[in-house]
């Protein structure tokens, strides 16, 4: 079966006229539906990794394909709109919590009332519908974001640290609502995070894989069972015992 992503030799690189590379991945396959936590510290090239699986940028050199299609520079819409992305702190618009999960279904000319009232009862907001979206509280903010990026029904949803700033039971709400997700509708998720205990716990209730990233190098890559708990390169090792690895 044909991966979702398939990433060979990609790398990125920043500055001119010396510049300084990022990422480089020699070879990652991302496949349809999985859950695939990435961990690495501050600086690893996580964010990075995912702006180029967003098509928010192109690789430097390298391929990366989606859907089976290398995607070029300047990629059709539809594949842009096959991917999005729920940041650590989203941005909203002034407007009400409806309106800022129905605000991508117009352009695509989707329905819009039955998906937003679905996909508002599944992350628990039904009843804050018509609040303005500046008067929600953190956590309460962070599952209309989520609410924003499922109700487009992506192929890949890719997360970058989105429960950072949470406290543990809004954590656990929205860790909730991502595995209920991926159940009901196949959606492949790719989740950044220097939280190993998160990574573990949610790759772990999917059956999925986790990956170390350091220096924008991928170290390692597998079942999560296996790369918790018998690591195969000394610095998965040593970053899963908290140890200071950079």
């Amino acid at each position: 079966m044909t991966p979702l992503y398939r990433l060979r030799q990609l790398r990125k690189a920043y500055g001119e006229p010396n510049p300084r590379l990022v990422l480089d991945v020699e070879a990652l396959d991302i496949e349809a539906g999985e859950m695939l936590a990435i961990i690495g510290p501050s600086g690893a090239g996580k964010s990075t990794l995912l702006r180029l699986l967003n098509f928010l940028e192109a690789p430097t050199s390298g391929g990366l394909e989606f859907e089976g299609r290398p995607v070029p520079p300047n990629p059709p819409l539809y594949t842009q709109r096959r991917v999005t992305t729920v940041f650590q702190r989203p941005l909203m618009l002034s407007r009400s919590v409806y309106e800022n999960v129905a605000f991508g279904l117009r352009p695509r000319g989707l329905p819009v009332d039955k998906r937003v009232a679905a996909v508002l009862d599944e992350v628990g907001l039904a009843a804050l519908a018509s609040a303005p979206a500046g008067q929600l509280s953190g956590g309460e903010m962070q599952r209309a974001a989520l609410a924003r990026a499922l109700v487009l029904e992506p192929a890949a949803l890719l997360l970058d640290e989105p429960t950072a700033n949470l406290d543990p039971n809004n954590v656990g709400l929205i860790e909730s609502i991502l595995l209920r997700h991926r159940q009901a509708h196949g959606t492949t998720l790719v989740l950044v995070t220097h939280n190993v205990f998160q990574a573990r716990r949610l790759a772990g209730q999917a059956s999925g894989r986790a990956a170390l990233l350091l220096a924008g190098r991928l170290v390692e890559a597998g079942p999560v069972d296996d790369f918790f708990s018998n690591p195969q390169d000394p610095r998965t090792a040593a970053f899963i015992r908290g140890d200071m690895v950079y």
